[in-house]
């Protein structure tokens, strides 16, 4: 294992090298922002992990920081490098579309992970690996509904939404999801406010902060993910607001403690060891010519307080 820096279009980026000995193939891997969240550091860790194990995989592992212009950077420099193929953990699903066309162009097979690139981009992609984002915002509304039918405020409960970074497609296919599902299971639920917690407990926090001096009542959060309703659960409980139902996706070990505490309600149970691993192996089936579906999901079930107990607690 070594370590090399690369320059591309007069950004600098890092990049850790994994080699197995005599490598079949080059997979180069950009991914978002590793250090913004315990997900993405798991995946991180769990990628690298993957293709140091086998023996017939060179890897190029990258980290655009959250910069759009960055990754774009890194594309072209996997593209001049001539790696096998690119897999992209997108920072902007429509920004980074010119720079997956340039890698098609260009003959190499391009995965995209975790949250798809916009439908623009379809066409110069072989496949994406990772969540049904569109279906884990549908199920969170569903675990709302739910508890919202069994405390029996079904006709009069009001939600705060707080979704992940603008332009990032999981965030926006969650909230689709969300939004569009809840209607209807709950017809009668308002969802009164919506804001960005760019997936930054803390930043969630303040929102939720603001929600809470703004807002009279509130019945339920639902947040784009666990590390962003932790956040907003926490300005709650420092307000001294009880009863409220807070509701997340992508379930982190702080939700997970949350809900066995007997404060967070539900999350979608997401793992990004499971997320790093399928990526690295539809690219390396996509080399070896297999048949890989275009939409490469793997299940992501409801979590809540009632059936936590089947679940093991996340290692992020």
């Amino acid at each position: 294992m070594k370590f090399k820096t690369s320059l591309a279009t007069a950004v600098a980026t890092a990049s850790l090298v994994l080699s197995g000995g005599a490598a079949a193939m080059t997979i180069g891997i950009t991914q978002n922002n590793v250090g913004v969240d315990s997900y993405q550091t798991t995946y991180d860790k769990s990628f690298t992990e993957a293709a140091r194990a086998n023996p017939n995989i060179d890897a190029v592992v990258l980290d655009a920081g959250g910069d759009v212009a960055r990754q774009i950077a890194q594309v072209e420099d996997l593209i001049q490098q001539g790696v096998d193929a690119i897999i992209i953990w997108p920072t902007n699903g429509e920004a980074v579309v010119p720079a997956v066309r340039k890698a098609k162009r260009a003959g190499i097979p391009v995965i995209v992970t975790n949250s798809n690139i916009s439908e623009a981009g379809f066409d110069f992609i072989s496949a994406f690996s990772g969540p049904d984002n569109v279906t884990q915002g549908k199920r969170s509304a569903e675990i709302m509904c739910d508890k919202f039918k069994s405390m029996g405020i079904a006709n009069t409960a009001k939600v705060v939404h707080i979704t992940g970074q603008p332009g990032y497609t999981t965030a926006t296919e969650r909230a689709v999801g969300f939004e569009n599902r809840l209607p209807e299971v709950c017809p009668q639920v308002t969802v009164i406010d919506t804001q960005p917690g760019d997936w930054n407990r803390e930043k969630s926090q303040q929102v939720m902060e603001a929600f809470l001096v703004k807002y009279d009542n509130i019945d339920g959060v639902y947040a784009g993910d666990d590390n962003m309703g932790v956040g907003a659960l926490n300005a709650a409980k420092a307000a001294g607001r009880d009863g409220i139902v807070f509701v997340g996706a992508t379930n982190f070990a702080v939700g997970y403690e949350a809900m066995a505490a007997g404060e967070y309600w539900g999350s979608i149970y997401q793992s990004p060891v499971d997320d790093a691993k399928a990526a690295l192996q539809t690219a390396v089936d996509v080399l070896n010519g297999k048949d890989v579906p275009f939409l490469n999901y793997f299940d992501t079930p409801k979590i809540t307080q009632d059936n936590m107990s089947n679940y093991t607690k996340p290692v992020f």
